[in-house]
């Protein structure tokens, strides 16, 4: 049985999406910026954690999120 070696870019606090950075099937890198939240008035960059390519977008402009919510989903 193969083995989903996915991985998830969660929310960490309630925020608006202003911006999506990526498309799917696009490749990203460890400390690309991926998606922009606002919260606060303040606008805060999302930072891939890993590398890998974009295998889903769980968001889009003007959704709220809340913590923990899946913003993407890296291969």
């Amino acid at each position: 049985m193969a083995r989903d070696h996915s991985t998830e870019i969660l929310a960490e606090m309630v925020a608006n999406v202003l911006e999506v950075l990526v498309e799917q099937g696009a490749t990203v890198a460890v400390g690309d910026e991926v998606v922009l939240l606002e919260s606060m008035k303040m606008e805060i960059p999302v930072i891939a954690e890993t590398g890998g390519t974009v295998l889903a977008i769980r968001v889009a402009p003007g959704d709220v999120v809340q913590e923990g919510d899946p913003l993407l989903v890296l291969s």
